[in-house]
């Protein structure tokens, strides 16, 4: 009875882990002049930073139309200052890639590594 117990708990436990990283951390909206507005996306990669940061924009406008004025996207994974963005993306390929086959994790790849800033204001449909 006892190991039927031990898996359970593991399962469950590997299930709220799972669904609370996977889950976009929320971000806030700053109001500038003129009725524009500002927020920030994180992610792996830099379509889903992108994404994460056009879902807030449509969440501040609501029933609203989000019109974009600006979009920067930019790179700050963990080799930022040491090599390019390819080359960071290829070494993070190749450690997990290596931790696969030795079978232990290498997650260098983290939700913050993208970040995409968008300014825009809301314009009614």
């Amino acid at each position: 009875m006892k190991p039927y117990l031990r898996v359970a708990t593991y399962i469950g436990l590997s299930i709220v882990f799972t669904a609370c990283s996977s889950n976009p951390p929320a971000t806030l909206a700053l109001q500038k002049e003129n009725h524009e507005f500002e927020v920030t996306g994180l992610g792996k990669t830099a379509v889903i930073a992108k994404n994460n940061a056009i879902i807030a924009a449509n969440k501040t406008c609501a029933r609203q139309s989000a019109i974009i004025r600006s979009e920067n996207t930019s790179y700050h994974g963990l080799f930022k200052n040491v090599t390019d963005e390819q080359t960071g993306q290829s070494m993070t390929a190749a450690a997990e890639i290596l931790g696969g086959i030795l079978g232990r994790s290498s997650n260098l790849q983290r939700d913050d590594d993208y970040q995409t800033t968008l300014t825009f204001y809301c314009q009614a449909k």
